[in-house]
């Protein structure tokens, strides 16, 4: 072995403590990038096969009825590829319990499973459904606890039907099973989807030959919104409720969203460690090179040249790269798998392929090798300047000077000679406090993110049902009635009070900008909803124009005051331009909002309602199963308990984040603290002779990093708001935006987790200062 890789290796052994911290700054970095992006790549792939294997719908419409006639209709258009026709009606499930309300989709498929949107059965055997068999979903089979053979009881039109599972299947349009935007995340057990023969459906929707929805294939290359034009014509007899593309349907965009967020953090988080890593290495090699001032002069003298030298000191900043990755490639590839395997659970896909990609293996060695070898560089680089002559003796001392407290003496005088010495030496390396302070600061804001995650999701459900939303059931009819039905509703439930809805999905354009949204008619007296604009005002509907929430307005780009045109569907209605009266706050969901007479005269049918809003005490869902006409009751409960059973999942996530800022607070504060008693093992030692002993000499170290400790909070406030701002975009989608909440509490919370890891790295040091040897450090003064 050359004699400089043997010396290398004894640099290591003898500062394995900071080898080690910085290399899991590495390692940890280089998972969380492998981990995700892997993990995303396998997703998108599973997803890619899933759609293609199951001919999942590019166009899906919804209408009031359509016949076969008008299927033949749209397979005229030209480039569409298939076209077929289902019933899809949500009936309650019967359990067993009067308490516990539970909803099941029921969908009609073509005889053998095939067509467009077909199921993937588990049971792997075609079947021929019988009018008492059903196809549940997997992922609801498993939340009830469903298995083939088993007897479910769906309440239809009055009556319990006993239907026997007789398979358990994925559906490519539910790989995120969500019942409507309203739900806004997967309600664990209360809404499901079984799958019956055409011959059922069609007895039980009461019109034999008749459907409610369209499925649509298009032809590659085929423009889908010219498509669209075309379906609209055609379609318009039909009553056409609404069309929706692929990239819209409710399950794939909600599974686009995630994935893009976890895309985003594989992007983000990896830099910032890196970043955090090549700081520490610059700071590590840059005190290496003083301390082995004499050495250097003794290589440069045996002939060895400035580049050899520092491509020595170079190498060890590769070490710290290498080893990181080989442990960060095998940890991330680990972790991928163990996410994957998570996604199976939380996804709908029957198979997601678990690859090891190589290209993101490439990437993570080209990001380190270029981390690395550029902080060893500007922080070896000081060795090139080492004359061999000049480096046989000691570095010359700074130069001695006050610092400007010494000039205020009422705080002078009052300081002890302890804390003195302590801001004496933070002045002597200002540049390399600094940069500390500086990474400390990243380590604080990173540590903002836990509270605010559990805060923000809280804050979001909290005030849009309680303060924006304050019904407590959504009721849903099969078709729009007369106003006069919500007098028929009220004696049919016990309600403290009701109110109309209008409720329709209309397209929203503004220029080229284009996003599908529904448009809720409301009274403008509405005591069921609060709006407030972006300035948190109380703002009241008018009689014309319209309110979008932020995230429709970010979409469409529009403000207060702009026009957008509204593409309507319905028949006999032409398409409007409107006013935006106000953009409103609403975390989740993305609607629009019009005085309900406005609604009903220029967009809709005049005094039609398509259902209500109540307050109610009572059980709703099961009071309402029984009527005719009733399509979906949406219990306001239902949505928070699904939210609090999501609660244990950010809470898992907020940890993840306290533990990123907890190990990056703990390497730059253990790495400060060695690097100080490294060069200061004179004064030190001259300390003992005074007095000091170890413990003495221990809390000296402490107070420095006190210090840094508060100097990074301090500057780590605007760094933590700037995260959660970040945070905040980055996971806001276009049915949920996060709000930014900025509360004491939360910077307090990140202080004290800042300051917690600080004193477990302090503690970490206790041995190197134990083991100092004083005397030894005395001896080696040259006089």
């Amino acid at each position: 072995m050359k004699k400089l890789n043997l010396r290398l290796f004894r640099i290591i052994k003898y500062s394995k403590g900071q080898f080690i911290s910085v290399t899991v700054i590495v390692t940890v970095a280089l998972s969380i990038f492998l981990c995700f992006t892997i993990s995303t790549e396998n997703i998108n792939d599973a997803i890619d096969i899933f759609y293609e294997e199951t001919n999942f719908a590019h166009i899906q419409i919804d209408l009031a009825k359509i016949t076969q006639r008008g299927l033949e209709e749209i397979k005229s258009i030209k480039g569409i590829k298939e076209a077929q026709l289902r019933i899809s009606i949500d009936v309650p499930l019967e359990t067993g319990s009067k308490d516990e309300k539970v909803t099941i989709r029921l969908i009609s498929i073509p005889e053998n499973n095939i067509g467009i949107n077909k199921l993937y059965l588990t049971g792997g055997k075609k079947i021929a459904l019988r009018n008492d068999g059903i196809i549940l979903l997997k992922q609801f089979a498993l939340d009830r606890s469903f298995a083939i053979g088993d007897i479910i009881a769906p309440y239809i039109n009055g009556r319990t039907y006993q239907m026997e599972v007789r398979d358990i299947a994925y559906s490519p349009e539910y790989v995120y099973l969500m019942e409507s935007e309203q739900s806004l995340m997967p309600s664990s057990g209360k809404f499901g989807v079984g799958f019956v023969n055409e011959e059922f459906a069609q007895g039980i929707y009461g019109e034999k030959g008749c459907y409610n929805e369209a499925l649509i294939t298009l032809y590659d290359g085929a423009d889908d919104e010219e498509v669209i034009k075309n379906l609209e014509k055609v379609l318009d007899k039909y009553r056409i409720k609404g069309i929706t593309k692929r990239e819209n349907q409710i399950s794939n965009r909600m599974l686009s969203e995630k994935l893009n967020g976890f895309e985003k953090i594989s992007k983000v988080l990896p830099i910032l460690f890196l970043g955090v890593a090549g700081l520490v290495i610059v700071i590590v090699l840059s005190r290496m090179i003083s301390n082995d001032r004499m050495a250097i002069g003794v290589l440069k003298a045996l002939g060895y040249s400035s580049s050899m030298v520092l491509f020595h000191y170079l190498k060890y900043a590769v070490m710290i790269g290498v080893s990181g990755l080989v442990i960060g490639n095998i940890l991330g590839l680990l972790l991928s798998k163990m996410l994957t395997d998570v996604f199976i659970l939380y996804f709908n896909i029957p198979l997601i392929p678990v690859k090891i990609r190589f290209v993101y293996i490439i990437y993570s060695i080209i990001i380190t090798v270029i981390f690395c070898v550029v902080s060893g560089f500007i922080g070896g680089r000081k060795a090139l300047k080492i004359a061999p002559a000049d480096a046989m003796l000691p570095e010359p001392p700074k130069s001695g000077k006050h610092i400007f407290l010494e000039r205020v003496a009422l705080v002078w005088k009052n300081l002890t000679f302890s804390w003195k010495l302590v801001i004496k030496n933070i002045f002597r390396n200002k540049r390399r406090f600094a940069l500390l302070v500086l990474g400390l600061a990243l380590a604080y804001g990173i540590n903002t993110v836990p509270q605010y995650m559990l805060d923000a999701v809280t804050a979001m459900f909290s005030i849009q049902y309680n303060e924006y939303q304050k019904m407590d059931y959504i009721i849903e009819f099969k078709k729009p009635m007369s106003e006069k039905a919500l007098g028929d509703l009220k004696h049919l439930v016990k309600s403290r009070d009701m109110e109309p809805r209008l409720e329709y999905p209309f397209d929203l354009k503004n220029g080229l900008k284009e996003q599908p949204a529904n448009i809720i008619g409301v009274p403008t007296d509405t005591f069921f909803l609060e709006f407030r604009d972006t300035d948190n005002n109380k703002v009241t509907l008018s009689s014309n124009g319209i309110f979008i929430t932020e995230s429709l307005a970010k979409i469409l780009d529009v403000g207060k005051g702009d026009k957008i045109t509204i593409k309507n569907y319905l028949p006999g209605k032409k398409d409007m331009v409107v006013e935006i009266n106000n953009v409103i706050k609403q975390y989740l969901g993305a609607n629009a909002y019009m005085n309900l007479k406005a609604m009903q005269n220029n967009l809709a049918e005049r005094k039609m309602i398509t259902g209500a809003a109540a307050f109610s005490d009572k059980n709703l869902k099961e009071d309402l199963k029984d009527a005719e006409g009733i399509s979906t009751v949406l219990a306001i409960e239902d949505i928070k308990m699904s939210f609090e059973e999501y609660l244990d999942i950010i809470v898992i996530v907020t940890r993840l984040y306290m533990l990123f800022g907890g190990i990056l607070s703990f390497v730059l504060i253990y790495n400060s603290t060695i690097i100080s008693l490294s060069e200061r093992r004179m004064e030190l030692a001259s300390l003992r002779v005074m007095g000091f002993d170890k413990k003495d000499i221990f809390i000296l170290m402490a107070k420095e990093n006190i210090i840094m400790a508060i100097m990074a909070i301090i500057l780590g406030i605007p760094f933590g708001i700037g995260m959660i701002i970040s945070m905040a975009e980055t996971f806001s989608s276009d049915i949920i935006t996060f709000p930014i909440i900025l509360t004491y509490k939360n910077f307090l919370f990140a202080g004290a987790a800042t300051i917690l890891f600080a004193v477990i790295a302090q503690i970490a040091t206790w041995k190197k200062v134990r083991d100092l040897n004083f005397i030894d450090a005395l001896k080696s003064r040259i006089s």
